[in-house]
């Protein structure tokens, strides 16, 4: 193997606080409140790069504007679908009253908020509703589950976020027939009627998963800019750097790491387990998932995308979590259990002999850390030709052999 870097233009802003400060005040969000307003802050439950820092510069510049800021869980199904359970995964990413200087208030409960355009019922989450406004903090992006013009970002999260688990499970329901991207817009343009959105603060990451943007967006054209920033953002978008990968090997997947457990237009493999549908994606015939991710509460949605995973992962796996989680968004193909071995030597062995070559000297492999880091990467000396026409790609070092431990399992080069 051959470890290689992505060099991908560094789009990272130098000062978050500051840029937040300066976008919020811009956009004059404060001037829809009276002083002593209760301000809902909606935080989701991504691995956003930063967001604590992100969520904490909010507060200040509520705080600061002399209102009452509250952070809330913007979440569907994730946490288990429990408040308390919601309310760890905002501390897990170190979002708690203590670091953010305001209350964090998690709840289930929600208020109607009457039928959409579509005749969807829409749903907000009590504790915001009762709050002066809503403030809304989320990295637009591409969705896993789908594409279109509006997908992963603002809209999303007063649908599906918002709406908490009573939402999510009706929002999803509709969206096996409609689209989701219909249900989207719908249910957010019945979200923005109440009156009590304020504004949103978008965040974009480049391919480093740096924080790259950080825009204050007016509720009067959040829809047309959210549209715009996504297409922003899937032109700074990281690919798997090759035409055809036999097998994929990838460390971890976790809902912190994408909605899927592993990005979809990363590993060219759709929600319903489609092989290869993204014509500008890498052709892989194979995936061998190694664990789960330390920060997706062993949450395995997205295990099913995988041919092959370890027992450990098999064991580590809150079935009850990833069920919720997969019957909530109307996907449960994407959590059927894969073939599982005890070991990584074994899973690649016994995998490495279904892609059609009998020589596996002619297998060609990719290894990554997660569909999140793409980066740093590792191919196979074979696709050596290759490596060398891309101009972005930089080897770094000499080809290594796979290297397993005793009990048979990879060193990580990451």
């Amino acid at each position: 193997m051959l470890v290689v870097r992505q060099n991908f233009p560094d789009r990272r802003v130098l000062d978050i606080p500051g840029e937040i400060l300066k976008g919020l005040s811009a956009a004059g969000f404060a001037s829809r409140l009276q002083p002593g307003a209760r301000v809902a802050i909606g935080v989701g439950s991504r691995g956003i790069a930063n967001l604590a820092t992100i969520v904490r510069a909010v507060v200040d510049y509520w705080t600061n504007q002399g209102m009452r800021p509250a952070i809330f869980p913007a979440m569907g199904s994730h946490g288990a679908a429990t408040a308390q359970g919601q309310a760890d995964v905002l501390a897990h990413y170190g979002i708690d009253a203590a670091t953010m200087g305001c209350p964090v208030v998690s709840s289930l409960e929600v208020v109607s908020l009457g039928r959409s355009e579509q005749g969807i019922e829409t749903f907000m989450d009590r504790g915001a509703f009762e709050s002066d406004g809503v403030m809304l903090v989320n990295r637009v992006k591409w969705h896993t589950d789908f594409a279109g013009r509006l997908e992963s970002g603002l809209f999303k999260m007063m649908a599906i976020g918002l709406g908490k688990f009573a939402g999510a499970q009706r929002y999803h329901t509709y969206g096996v027939r409609r689209g989701l991207e219909k249900v989207i817009r719908d249910v957010g343009r019945q979200v923005l009627t109440s009156g009590k959105i304020l504004g949103g603060l978008a965040i974009l990451e480049d391919a480093y998963h740096n924080t790259a943007r950080l825009e204050a967006v007016p509720i009067e054209t959040m829809e047309r800019r959210e549209e715009e920033l996504l297409e922003l953002v899937k032109s700074w978008a990281g690919r798997i750097p090759a035409e055809e990968l036999d097998l994929l090997i990838v460390d971890e997947i976790g809902k912190n790491i994408s909605g899927a457990g592993m990005d979809t237009k990363a590993i060219n493999r759709s929600i319903f387990v489609e092989y290869n549908p993204f014509p500008n994606a890498a052709r892989i015939r194979r995936i061998f998932a190694r664990d789960l991710s330390g920060l997706t509460y062993n949450n395995a949605v997205g295990v099913g995308l995988a041919d092959v995973v370890t027992d450990r992962l098999v064991n580590r796996v809150d079935w009850g979590a990833t069920y919720i989680n997969s019957l909530t968004a109307s996907t449960p193909m994407a959590i059927r259990t894969p073939i599982h071995f005890p070991s990584d030597r074994e899973c690649i062995e016994r995998i490495s002999t279904t892609v059609g070559k009998f020589d596996q000297a002619e297998v060609t492999m990719g290894w990554i850390r997660n569909t999140m880091e793409l980066a740093r990467l590792a191919l196979s000396e074979n696709l050596l030709p290759e490596i060398r026409r891309n101009p972005e790609l930089e080897i770094l070092g000499r080809p290594q052999e796979l290297e397993f431990d005793a009990d048979g399992n990879l060193r990580s080069p990451f």
